[in-house]
């Protein structure tokens, strides 16, 4: 073999994934000049004081590491929102972590958990990053489906889905990408289910602030026996309209906490220090994450009226972003070949739910996102109504 030549590359440690639909689709809106209701992304900007806060943090120069853990009066004010909303009380030194986005909590939480062989029950469509982090982890993923159309918890199959290997079991509520969520009597079978058990939760609530129609967020961090086992992850990315600043966080009991902090101190070890600060700052003010239900609200319900007046089957949204719709009365192609045209010759990009799953799976649905501006949703709907 020649010096210079290329060298194989090692065996893959994801075999079976490859680019993203969101890439593949966000490309394609972009190419056709479609209007982009795919990824999950505000079209808006985010509230100039908050940008001001994270200025005046630079400014005042502090751009040197922070703490492994996070900035103390971040953790302290995620520690007094978290007990004023759910009544769990959690210590800011030994139980609060702030990480680079949900995604890297995730990760983080399977990772310092989750050992060979171990088996971890995903509750499925789930977001795409769930069953690749397993893997990584070396755990044996068991997918349980939420039963279709409206995406109830089939509390029977995930009872009987429950081994002596089951380490962790993976929940998302408010859902993507179906837009449902949990009610206070799904978490009380979730803890009669768990009690007496060491099964571990981690509980994704990158959208606990965007619950609707008068709906609570049901936090496992508001029942006692489902916080002991927890590790519950938010987003400010989703909460503050800045998803590309990447900054989330991790509560979960000290012990869990001691662990996660093991894996997190080498997958990131820190995260931005002056946006840390920033968030801390605009955090005094509970205004923009109380509110965020009735701007979300209203955008849904914008979007659901003119949705109304097209051949598309409106599935439940109470919570997300995200309205997901059947497009069975249109069409019986395929939900990724469905997306493609309807970015292609309709110039509106979605999501196929099908992309959600770890197996091939068809129900004619597809995901929007209404997470835009009221004009770019108007002009999606005025395409969307000649189908």
């Amino acid at each position: 073999m020649s010096a210079d030549a290329p060298l194989s590359p090692p065996p893959s440690r994801l075999p079976n994934v490859g680019t993203t639909i969101f890439t593949v689709m966000s490309a394609l809106a972009a190419e056709k000049n479609a209007v982009n209701l795919g990824q999950g992304f505000p079209d808006f900007d985010c509230d100039p004081k908050i940008v001001d806060a994270v200025t005046r943090a630079m400014q005042g120069g502090l751009n040197q590491y922070p703490p492994m853990a996070g900035v103390p009066s971040l953790r302290q004010a995620i520690a007094a929102k978290i007990g004023k909303l759910y009544g769990r009380a959690y210590d800011a030194d030994s139980e609060i972590t702030v990480t680079a986005g949900a995604t890297q909590a995730l990760l983080t939480a399977i990772l310092c958990a989750v050992h060979p062989g171990d088996e971890v029950i995903v509750l499925e469509p789930c977001y795409d990053s769930y069953l690749p982090a397993i893997e990584l982890a070396g755990g044996k993923p068991v997918p349980v489906m939420l039963d279709a159309p409206h995406f109830r918890i089939p509390f029977d199959r995930l009872a009987a889905a429950i081994t002596p290997r089951t380490r962790m079991i993976l929940i998302n509520t408010p859902h993507n990408p179906t837009g449902t969520i949990w009610r206070e009597d799904d978490m009380r079978q979730l803890a009669a289910l768990l009690s007496g058990t060491d099964i571990l939760l981690l509980s994704d609530e990158v959208y606990e602030h965007m619950v609707y129609d008068g709906q609570a967020h049901q936090s496992v961090a508001r029942h006692p026996e489902l916080a002991r086992r927890s590790f519950v992850v938010s987003s400010f990315g989703k909460t503050y309209h800045v998803t590309g600043w990447k900054v989330g966080y991790v509560a979960a009991p000290a012990a869990l906490m001691a662990e996660f902090r093991k894996v997190h101190q080498f997958n990131v070890f820190t995260v931005n220090t002056p946006v840390q600060h920033g968030l801390a700052d605009y955090m005094a003010d509970p205004a923009p994450y109380l509110e965020l239900p009735a701007f979300y609200q209203a955008k849904r319900d914008f979007f659901r009226a003119g949705l109304a007046d097209t051949r598309f089957k409106l599935l439940p949204s109470d919570g997300t972003y995200f309205q997901c719709v059947d497009y069975s009365a249109i069409s019986d192609m395929s939900e990724a070949d469905f997306a493609m045209w309807l970015t292609r010759e309709i110039g509106v990009a979605a999501i196929p739910v099908s992309a959600f799953y770890s197996q091939p799976r068809e129900s004619g649905v597809v995901r929007f996102c209404f997470a835009k501006r009221e004009e770019t949703l108007a002009l999606a709907l005025e395409r969307l109504r000649k189908l």
